[in-house]
């Protein structure tokens, strides 16, 4: 999911964006996954993975063979307190 915001997406000098990546091995454990369901995405049941958070080349991406979806406002501050709690600013609840 790329999480960088749009300014820097379509930025004719960035020549990265920022991601976090999906997966689909459910474990409910884990205090740095934010879990989707099919609704949310179009795959099926899967996860973000806040302590994976990188960049990825522009150049490297593939045109969207469908519509992109976003993810709701909660969604995205939930993804974002996961990425904290994998960056150690925010102790576990």
């Amino acid at each position: 999911m790329v999480v960088s915001v749009n300014e820097r997406n379509h930025h004719p000098r960035a020549n990265t964006v920022l991601v976090v990546p999906f997966g689909t091995s459910i474990r409910k454990d884990v205090p740095t996954h934010v879990y989707l369901h099919p609704g949310e995405t179009g795959l099926e049941q899967s996860v973000l993975k806040a302590e994976d958070i990188t960049v990825v080349r522009k150049d490297s991406l593939l045109e969207a063979k469908t519509r992109l979806r976003n993810l709701t406002n909660s969604r995205i501050c939930e993804l974002a307190e996961k990425v904290q709690i994998a960056m150690g600013c925010v102790r576990i609840r």
